[in-house]
């Protein structure tokens, strides 16, 4: 079994860097049922198994993406296997692990950390989990290279242009269709980074809590074909796309789907926005 599949490791929180810290901690408080608490880097924002930090910066950077691994075995199988693939060590740049936590950084210069999620007080609120976070980037090949080659997440799916281009990969580190997936883009930075409510009732009340905020959905309901997960999709005041998912496809043992570049592949059920 792949080394960050082993460690059970599953999306804990991400970072985003923006010109107006404030405004956007409102809105994830508002919209994403979260509460939003200054700090000395800017702002945290926390929902029931949700977490975002915001600081000051660049509209639609992403600062880092942080996952937890099941227990501290597991962060240090994934530091061993990162050294043992020359990968530079960085200090983990996140309040929210201990001293166990370790961060490299991706081809595309983004950084991932590895680190172990402190015990949590139950929060009110609805049901959507932070779940993943969807990368654009330049070459996709690339970035599996250092995810699945070098960290050993393991690919679902990859979707493919007629001239084989691969122009998406679907990654997972536990047993969830994909934690980490990139699509390949004139921009590279963030695609979108999702929440799993779970079930269609759910995405449901989602949808009447972004009605409630006058926050438009700017794409679905739909359902992905890899992963087969219902989804809807809007935007934040800096522009980063959040997905709210249900229903995410399980794998236990099963091989690598490859899926046509179109726009049924990416929703079954009508439109799609291709990014390439």
């Amino acid at each position: 079994m792949s080394t960050a599949v082993r460690a059970g490791a599953y999306l804990h929180h991400i970072q985003l860097q923006s010109p107006d810290p404030a405004a956007l901690a409102t809105f994830y408080a508002a919209a994403m049922d979260m509460t939003a608490t200054a700090s000395d880097s800017g702002f945290i924002c926390e929902g029931p198994g949700r977490r975002l930090l915001i600081t000051a910066g660049k509209a639609k950077k992403l600062g880092f993406t942080a996952f937890a691994c099941r227990d501290l075995e597991g962060v240090d199988d994934l530091r061993a296997r990162a050294m043992s693939e020359q990968l530079t060590i960085l200090p983990s740049p996140t309040r929210l692990f201990g001293d166990e936590a370790f961060a490299v950084r991706d081809p595309d210069g983004n950084i991932v950390v590895f680190g172990l999620g402190r015990q949590e007080p139950p929060r009110p609120g609805l049901r959507g989990p932070i779940q993943h976070m969807t990368l654009a980037t330049h070459s996709v090949e690339a970035i599996e290279a250092f995810y699945a080659g070098k960290l050993g997440f393991l690919v679902s799916d990859r979707v493919v242009k007629p001239d084989g281009t691969v122009s998406t990969c679907f990654m997972r580190s536990n047993h969830e269709h994909h934690t980490l997936a990139c699509f390949l883009s004139a921009e590279p930075g963030i695609d979108h980074h999702s929440y799993e409510a779970a079930e269609w009732g759910v995405m449901k009340d989602w949808c009447d809590r972004m009605g409630d905020n006058n926050v438009p959905i700017m794409w679905g309901p739909g359902r992905h074909g890899p992963g087969n997960n219902l989804f809807i999709f809007v935007v934040d005041p800096d522009g980063n796309w959040i997905e709210i998912s249900g229903e995410l496809e399980v794998i236990y043992d099963r091989g690598v789907k490859q899926w046509p570049h179109e726009e049924r592949t990416l929703n079954l059920w009508g439109r799609a926005i291709l990014r390439s």
